[in-house]
């Protein structure tokens, strides 16, 4: 990254330090804690992190966005369905929401990522102890997992609840993680310039806007318009200040 660019990163960040972590992380830290711990200690979450950094096609966003995805996927099963069930099954539920996470973008530099996506995790997945209706709950997620496009209502209601998990988790990343990480791993990634990056940001804004409706869980509802309000504060402020430089 030029200098440029590195100092317009700079400011991104230094511009969401000020609004404050957001709240689904103040209010369920117990939860999100969880979470993490069962995502490090997952033999068969670390072996699909191995696979996708081997194949470097999902790092167009960067490695610590799936790791996000799948830790606050994880994290969303807990809030809702811990009162239901507990032990081992609330456990593996976290589990295959995770394990979406972290393959969601296994094909994200293709046409239809999403449904490349699931078709590539259904391939590598045979491979992991899990049980075919299991896969089909995390390809289902996967294949529903993009903005903007009509999703495929899924019969199974685990199935559906994952595919619901997964968004929500993915498009809390259109918050301020868009401003402090995103953009700037794909203006590496594809050697983007900064005037073109202006030149494209308040576009780019405006998709952001349409998100903060579209959360598909009860937790995602109330959670994710506070991501996307943080997130276009960061980058209002951010735009404003480049362009009065």
């Amino acid at each position: 990254m030029d200098r440029e660019l590195e100092e317009a990163r700079k400011l991104s960040i230094e511009i969401s330090k000020k609004t404050g972590k957001p709240l689904f992380y103040q209010e369920n830290k117990r939860e999100a804690d969880n979470s993490r711990s069962l995502y490090i200690s997952s033999s068969a979450i670390n072996e699909c992190i191995k696979i996708i950094k081997k194949r470097k096609d999902s790092l167009g966003h960067g490695i610590d966005h799936v790791r996000k995805v799948a830790i606050d996927a994880g994290t969303l099963v807990i809030i809702e369905k811990s009162a239901m069930i507990k032990g081992a099954e609330l456990r593996r539920l976290v589990l295959l929401s995770q394990t979406a996470g972290v393959l969601h973008d296994i094909r994200r530099l293709e046409k239809n990522h999403a449904k490349a996506g699931a078709e590539e995790a259904g391939r590598i997945l045979t491979g992991f102890d899990f049980q075919e209706h299991e896969i089909d709950a995390i390809t289902g997620a996967i294949a529903n997992h993009e903005a903007f496009q009509p999703q495929t209502p899924l019969e199974d209601p685990m199935a559906q609840f994952l595919s619901d998990v997964l968004y929500d988790a993915d498009k809390f990343r259109w918050g301020p993680d868009n401003f402090t990480e995103m953009i700037w791993d794909m203006v590496e990634y594809r050697k983007i310039s900064l005037d073109v990056l202006l030149k494209r940001f308040l576009q780019g804004m405006e998709g952001i806007k349409k998100i903060r409706d579209t959360f598909r869980t009860a937790t995602g509802m109330t959670y994710g318009p506070d991501f996307i309000d943080r997130g276009i504060k960061i980058g209002l402020e951010f735009y404003n200040t480049i362009m009065r430089r």
